[in-house]
Formats: structure tokens, C-alpha cells, sequence
């Protein structure tokens, strides 16, 4: 899945027949027009429970695959043409107010050919608000298609504008485009991992399908209001859905989501808080990278919060053939994928800029009972390719005439972990087993190093009773080192045997003083190549 496209197979999903009424006066943005502003007597009342009620009721009728309804210039744009219209900053919606949020638009055709319809809600009353071609500039190659005097059904997605870096300047904060797909950013972060609203049959053997946010209904912010609060209406044919999404920027920037679901069909996999990321290579697996780079990633590693309050991480790897992993919990008090790495010398990239790339955490709202975080790591041998999938998916059947309700906060930032005293996993290291400089390696040995950093931990002295409890299937530990480094950090070294070479080794550490656990648990999976 190619992230410069957002994935954007998907955007020939679906339109929405939902809450919104044609009949209600559009908000223009074109340059030099006044529209018509309607009085709120005369709009229909807007609240969540009745977005909530419109797409339950939308969910007991046949789905509709709808029709382009772009004017044929638009619909006709490829990548090249798409990629040279930009919105019009002056244009921007709430410019004109004293609120410090600003919307700006994507532009439709290309790949977004079914248009996002916009509404804003002003004093509990939504009303269109509606573009067109004067609210775009043109560049090369698009002389002459009158692209600009054509009004248009709506747009592919948009982005929120907020003062999140420095109090003079509107920076990107959020961005929705592409199916039910967005991205968030937290003080001092690039755009890196995505997440969606939904995911439906993800690597479940059959046709994966895309919901679609349809409609967005946007509150007008206040003057000084840091708060955005926005809803959007999901369709697709398998789920409706409501989505409530009320965001807080900050330094790490938050996200609270209330989704309503509301399934058509049996759905297989139903994927909750899905997210989204690449990992191309790290410390753990270069094996076939010839880059100057020492590591190329958004996320390195997922972490889970169980019930009891044990931490869990799983670093992520690009194995050569689709991994799948099931971590089964009940009621877990988060997961998610998260930049470990913070130093540019990690990443050598000026460009990419990896080490400022958000981490992602996502901690329920409510109990979500019994279920499973699933990690899906797909081949890839390019850094263009979103090829790290997670979500939460519920035990509870989703069949059709069912209906869910998920309640998160989605926290995006450079630091979104929930914290903890015991000490974390700061690296993971594999290479060829046995001693070094030895020919005729056996292939069925490998060797790993994982390092442990806290400051409780490295309070411990180096002669106390440190122990490292390592559980493994389908390998036995040959040889192995625990040590405590210089500069405070442990480090395990161990080789394992893999006893069937057809068969992933699962591996589980923790290092303990007097059974009490000092550190997180390390999860790994040893396949063909590490």
C-alpha cells in the first residue's frame, strides 16, 4: 500500500445518504461571492444522537454504490495534473473570524472522484459549506480546462490549520483524506503514521473492504478556543458508522473518539482504532538494505498496556512473508505504535526526518471486554509502502444487525507513553549465532541482544541478584550474558537453536530481582530472517 497515496485504492468507496438535507443553504467560498447566510429557524437541528440515529437507520436499508457526481474536467485529472492545484490560502474557511483554527481543502478528481460533502454547525444547526474551482490555484498543465469557474459537489478531504508550534503561524494539525483515513501531529512533529476510522477484513483472506467518511460536520470554533469538535458519518457496504471526534492540540496532541457502528452484513475481522505505519528496516533486521541510513521507519515497535498493568513490546520487523500476530487481552488499558528513537543520529535523514515522527497511543474509554490487539507486518522493499497494521478486534461476533459503540483517546507526539518506573526496551540487535569471525555459521542458530534503560534500573549494582527470565517455543537458549553497561543500561545476549526450521521461535523476556519484575516484557518472533 503506497502512502504517498494515502491508500487510496479505496477512494472509489462509496457516498453517503445520511443526515444532511440538499435543501440547506450552502456556506460559498468562492473569491468575491456572499452567500446567503440562513437563519438557524430555518435549518434543521443537529446533534450526535441524531447522526447516531440517521446511519442505524441507514444500516436496515440496501447499500448504494453511488455515481461520480464531479463535473467531467475534475473527474478526468491524473496524478500529474491533481498534484499541481493547490487550495488557496486566503480562502481558507474561518479566516475571517477571530478563532485560531483554519480549514483548508483538498481538491477532488484523480483518485477522489466520490466528493467529501462539508458542514458547519453553528449554534446547533449544520449548513452546508460549499466550494468551487476560484478557491484552488492552477499550475502547469492546466491551462485552459476551466477548472476555476465550476462548482463543485464536494471536495476529497481536508486539513486543520492551529498555532501548535509557535503562537504566529497556523501549522497542519490534522488531516482527513482518503476513505475513513486521518493524520494528527503533536508540537514538533512531521506527518509519519496514519490511522483510519475503521477496518474491515484486513488480511482476513478475502477482499478487504474500505469505509468511507462520506460527510463531516464541523462545529465553528470560538476565539480562544483550543477545542475542535467534529462529526463525521461512515458508510460502506458491510458497516454505518457516527463518529464523534473532539481534538485537543498540545504538545502531545489528543484525540477523543466515540464511534457508533452499525453492521449490514458479517463482517469477518472488525478492525477498531486501526493504525497505520512503515517500517522499512531497523537495528534488529538490515538484512538486504544497502543504504547509508542505519534505520528507515515511522514506528518501531507496538506496545501494549494489559488490564494488570503489565507493559508488553513487540518490535516490528519487515519480514519476507506476511506476518500476522493475535495478542489476545481483556479489557486492555491501551496499545500502540510508537518512535522509540529519538536521535537524528539514529536515522541520518535530513529529508525524512524520522526521529520526529508521532508516536500513536490509544487507551479505551470505557471497558472493551474480551478481544485481541492484531499486528499484521507486510513484506516491503520500499519506505513508500504503509506495510504495518494494528488494531483492536473484539471477540464479540460482528454479524449482521449488530451494532458497537468504542470509546478512545488517540494521543499523538514524540512522547505518548503512558509511563511507567520499570525500564524500557531501547534496542533490539540480531545476527548470525555462535562466536564472531567463525566460518560455516549454522543457519539454524541466531543471537540476540536486547537492551534494557530506567533509572531504577540503573540504580542496581551489577553484583546484585538480577535475573533474566527468557520463555521461548520451538528454540532452546545455547548461550547467554546478562550485563550491566557503562552507562547504566542492560543488556541480555543470548543465541537460540530453532528446533523446526519451518516454524516461527516466539520469545518472552523480562529481568527480575527476587521475582519482582524490573523492566517491561520484550516479545519477539524469530522467522527466516530474524
Amino acid at each position: 500500500m503506497n502512502r504517498r497515496t494515502f491508500l487510496l485504492s479505496s477512494a472509489s468507496a462509496l457516498t453517503v445518504a445520511g443526515f444532511g438535507s440538499s435543501g440547506l443553504v450552502s456556506v460559498a467560498r468562492a473569491a468575491g461571492e456572499t452567500a446567503p447566510v440562513a437563519a438557524a429557524s430555518d435549518l434543521p437541528p443537529f446533534t450526535f444522537d441524531s447522526l447516531v440515529q440517521g446511519m442505524q437507520a441507514l444500516a436496515g436499508t440496501p447499500y448504494k454504490e453511488p455515481a461520480s457526481t464531479l463535473p467531467e474536467a475534475w473527474a478526468a485529472l491524473d496524478y500529474d495534473q491533481h498534484r499541481n492545484i493547490r487550495f488557496r490560502t486566503d480562502h481558507a474557511l474561518w479566516s475571517d473570524t477571530p478563532s485560531e483554527y483554519q480549514l483548508q481543502a483538498f481538491p477532488p478528481g484523480w483518485l477522489f472522484k466520490q466528493p467529501v460533502e462539508m458542514f458547519e454547525v453553528v449554534d446547533g444547526h449544520a449548513r452546508p459549506v460549499s466550494f468551487t474551482g476560484a478557491d484552488f490555484s492552477y499550475g502547469e498543465g492546466l491551462e485552459g480546462k476551466g477548472l476555476d469557474n465550476q462548482t463543485l459537489p464536494g471536495i476529497a478531504g481536508f486539513r486543520l490549520h492551529y498555532p501548535l508550534n509557535t503562537p504566529d503561524y497556523l501549522d497542519e494539525l490534522i488531516v482527513f483524506l482518503g476513505a475513513s483515513y486521518f493524520r494528527a501531529l503533536g508540537k514538533g512533529n512531521s506527518y509519519g503514521l496514519s490511522a483510519r476510522g475503521l477496518a474491515i477484513n484486513t488480511a482476513a483472506g478475502e477482499a478487504e473492504e474500505f469505509p468511507r467518511f462520506s460527510r463531516f460536520y464541523l462545529r465553528r470554533p470560538q476565539e480562544g478556543e483550543q477545542e475542535m469538535l467534529l462529526w463525521a458519518e461512515l458508510d460502506s457496504p458491510s458497516v454505518t458508522g457516527a463518529f464523534q471526534f473532539r481534538i485537543l492540540p498540545d504538545v502531545n496532541t489528543q484525540v477523543e473518539v466515540d464511534a457508533r457502528l452499525f453492521l449490514r452484513k458479517d463482517v469477518t475481522r472488525l478492525g477498531v482504532a486501526p493504525l497505520t505505519s512503515m517500517y522499512l528496516f531497523g537495528e534488529n533486521d538490515r538484512t538486504g538494505f544497502d543504504d547509508y541510513r542505519p534505520e528507515v521507519h515511522d514506528s518501531d515497535g507496538l506496545l501494549i498496556l494489559r488490564e494488570d498493568g503489565e507493559r508488553l513490546w513487540r518490535p516490528l520487523r519487515n519480514p519476507k512473508s506476511l506476518g500476522l500476530s493475535f495478542l489476545q487481552e481483556k479489557n486492555l488499558q491501551g496499545f500502540g505504535l510508537m518512535q522509540r528513537d529519538r536521535r537524528f543520529s539514529e536515522y541520518q535523514d535530513t529529508e525524512a526526518v524520522y526521529h520526529k515522527r508521532p508516536s500513536l497511543w490509544i487507551e479505551p474509554m470505557s471497558e472493551w471486554g474480551e478481544g485481541s490487539v492484531m499486528l499484521a507486518e507486510i513484506p516491503s522493499e520500499l519506505e513508500v509502502h504503509d506495510n504495518i497494521v494494528a488494531f483492536w478486534v473484539p471477540a464479540q461476533k460482528a454479524a449482521a444487525g449488530s451494532s458497537f459503540r468504542f470509546a478512545y483517546r488517540m494521543i499523538w507526539g514524540m512522547d505518548p507513553d503512558p509511563g511507567t518506573e520499570k525500564a524500557l526496551v531501547t534496542a533490539t540487535r540480531t545476527g548470525h549465532g555462535g562466536a564472531a569471525g567463525v566460518e560455516g555459521q549454522d543457519e539454524s542458530v541466531r543471537k540476540f541482544v536486547v537492551e534494557f534503560s530506567g533509572d531504577m534500573l540503573a540504580k542496581v549494582g551489577a553484583d546484585e541478584p538480577v535475573e533474566p527470565v527468557l520463555t521461548l517455543t520451538n528454540g532452546t537458549v545455547t548461550t547467554d550474558h546478562l550485563q550491566k553497561l557503562e552507562r547504566g543500561d542492560w543488556r541480555y545476549i543470548f543465541d537460540v537453536k530453532r528446533t523446526d526450521l519451518e516454524q516461527p521461535v516466539e520469545m518472552h523476556l523480562v529481568l527480575k530481582m527476587k521475582d519482582t519484575p524490573l523492566t517491561e516484557r520484550w516479545m519477539y518472533q524469530w522467522t527466516t530472517n530474524a
